[in-house]
């Protein structure tokens, strides 16, 4: 008898071949706490290096529709390092949604005033524009001091040294 599928393939249903693709489940899923000292990082270095584990891109069990990521803690968040051209260059709109209320400030402002929002920004560019990426972000804690209270997490240290600052020649 003909068969559309080949004899190799084991035929369990009238569709075809069992399907043999892993989607992870909740319980396969296993969040690890990271703690970031942000004390001479760059900015966009630090933000692509968090935005990766926040996905969980560097975990092989990745799902691109699945929140696989861990919990990212961001410490001196005040202490980043910003590329000076960009500093003055680089701005943040805010509106208020009334005639007249834009206001815009610019990233050494920003950095000056609230360094968490600075480095959340930076972060939140590089995931999804969806709920899924909205949930990521909320796995995001960032502090501009060195105390944060996740201690009870037993965050581990990780280390950035591709998004050191690189010394003045």
């Amino acid at each position: 008898m003909w068969s559309p599928v080949p004899s190799q393939y084991p035929i369990t249903s009238r569709d075809g071949p069992d399907v043999r693709t892993f989607s992870p489940k909740p319980s396969d899923i296993t969040r690890t706490w990271y703690e970031i000292d942000a004390t001479d990082l760059t900015l966009g270095r630090l933000a692509t290096e968090v935005a990766l584990r926040l996905r969980g891109k560097h975990k092989p069990i990745f799902t691109p529709n699945i929140d696989t990521g861990d919990f990212i803690v961001i410490v001196n968040a005040d202490k980043v390092y910003l590329e000076p051209n960009k500093a003055g260059k680089t701005f943040y709109h805010r509106h208020s949604g009334y005639p007249g209320g834009l206001r815009t400030f610019t990233q050494s402002e920003r950095l000056a005033t609230k360094p968490e929002e600075v480095i959340r920004q930076a972060v939140r560019g590089m995931l999804p524009k969806n709920t899924l990426g909205r949930q990521q972000l909320s796995k995001l804690k960032v502090y501009a001091g060195e105390s944060h209270p996740h201690s009870a997490q037993g965050p581990k240290k990780l280390e950035l040294p591709q998004a050191k600052r690189k010394p003045a020649a």
